[in-house]
């Protein structure tokens, strides 16, 4: 017979002490949401009869997980941060704010600062056009009514042919792949890049590490992450998922969504790349056009507070 003494009022007292309840300083809303936490941890270790190795076996899994800087990875693993979009859409709907380019996860990778540019730009530094397909990507911003939205910022970045992301992965240049585009007059975007590579959690990490214990995969298809901004819109955090990709509809963080997919096309014309600056007979085609809401009020053209990585901090 199971043991349980977590509804004790000792032991309800100590959950309030220990959550601050019994003082009048501090954040109130954070005594109130760690109460929940540790009630809730504590009745995890009841019902399913935790062990005390497996308790410390997890204090160590999570020293391990934050000495490796793999807690938003973990997070979008397990689906909590598709979680975050699915109830946010929810909201959405019970308000009646419908339409535009769906949501979907930010990733833990964004690095804030990237080279800013008016309507075009190239966003590779060349270092890998021996074995990199050049992509011309380009696309129009509109609003709900079909309009274009000039003056917004398209905020992109991705993975290089390797599926490593430039700041953390420091053989990189500064802001590699990573840039920031304001519409022209008509809404319209244009970028040229490279054509980035799937990736998968590092094998040796303490998230592959979990997800191994899962039965589960730790890969993701390519895709190319976006911020898009403008004043008077709602602020657009989404990626688009490259078709044809073998974990496409298999993404370990959740990712992909119903017209978030990027139909790729790949171009072999020996004249037609050389009148593009192309060298050699190969590259690619991406367009993708995206549509913002109208804001229901100023802070929701910002973007959220989350901690995210700044260039040279």
């Amino acid at each position: 017979m199971t043991v349980k003494v977590s509804h004790t009022a000792e032991i309800q007292d100590l959950f309030k002490e220990a959550s601050g309840l019994n003082s009048e300083q501090g954040s109130p809303r954070l005594k109130q949401i760690m109460l929940r936490i540790i009630s809730d941890a504590a009745k995890i270790i009841e019902d399913l009869e935790i062990s005390d190795d497996e308790f410390w076996n997890s204090v160590d899994y999570l020293n391990r997980l934050g000495g490796r800087n793999e807690a938003g990875l973990l997070v979008a693993g397990l689906g909590l941060e598709h979680f975050l979009d699915v109830l946010q859409d929810a909201k959405d709907a019970q308000a009646g704010l419908t339409g535009g380019t769906p949501r979907t996860i930010e990733g833990p990778l964004y690095v804030a600062g990237a080279p800013l540019a008016e309507g075009e730009v190239r966003m590779d530094d060349g270092s890998e056009l021996d074995s990199a397909t050049v992509m011309f990507l380009e696309g129009v911003v509109r609003d709900t009514d079909g309009a274009p939205v000039a003056g917004a910022v398209v905020d992109l970045w991705h993975a290089n042919t390797q599926g490593n992301y430039s700041y953390f992965d420091k053989s990189q240049s500064e802001y590699n792949l990573r840039r920031r585009i304001v519409t022209d007059s008509e809404g319209r975007y244009r970028a040229r890049s490279i054509v980035p590579c799937g990736y998968g959690c590092s094998p040796d990490g303490p998230t592959q590490e979990c997800l191994d214990l899962l039965g589960r995969h730790g890969q993701r298809p390519a895709h190319i992450h976006f911020f898009i901004s403008a004043p008077g819109h709602r602020h657009l955090t989404t990626q688009i998922n490259l078709a044809g990709e073998q974990y496409l509809w298999d993404d370990f963080a959740y990712a992909t969504r119903d017209g978030l997919v990027g139909d790729i096309t790949f171009v072999e014309d020996a004249a037609v790349a050389n009148d593009r600056g192309v060298q050699g007979s190969r590259f690619a085609e991406l367009q993708f056009d995206f549509q913002l809401q109208k804001a229901p009020a100023a802070q929701a053209e910002q973007r959220s507070n989350r901690p995210r990585a700044l260039q040279g901090a």
